[in-house]
């Protein structure tokens, strides 16, 4: 097999790229088991993690536009994933909250999870894993205050 042109092994953001889009990639292939896809991942760990929000909040606290979440929940409340009812303080709006179901199959999403990064970081030992999983972190904190601790 042809070697790639060291130059590009020497930009960081190409190989970030590149394993971004094979992880990205990798990902989809195991959330479609589940009948979902990245954004209802993220939707189902946001209302697991803060509980029952308006799909405003949702969309504001994960950068989704307000006509992708509507497709996201069109996607969750069919399969029965998340419960959406009129928000009892302000009827205009919807509350979203993840239902049982919900959290069983983010579970299995979340162990799924783990199962492509051990694939996608097979050349690693656990140190590695575990320094680049924080050094990313902390990038990624640089780039959007939401993932700052």
């Amino acid at each position: 097999m042809p070697q790639l042109p060291p130059s590009l092994l020497g930009i960081t953001a190409f190989l970030l790229s590149k394993v971004g889009v094979a992880g990205r990639r990798r990902m989809g292939d195991r959330l479609r088991g589940h009948g979902i896809g990245l954004w209802d991942l993220a939707v189902l760990a946001a209302l697991r993690d803060f509980g029952p929000a308006s799909q405003r909040e949702l969309g504001a606290r994960l950068g989704i536009d307000p006509s992708d979440l509507v497709a996201v929940m069109d996607t969750l409340v069919p399969l029965g994933l998340v419960e959406r009812d009129r928000d009892p303080e302000d009827r205009r709006r919807y509350r979203v909250a993840v239902s049982r179901a919900g959290r069983a199959t983010l579970e299995a999403a979340l162990r799924d999870a783990g199962a492509v990064r051990d694939d996608l970081l097979a050349a690693l030992d656990e140190e590695e894993r575990a320094t680049l999983h924080a050094l990313l972190r902390k990038a990624y904190g640089g780039l959007d205050p939401r993932a700052r601790d």
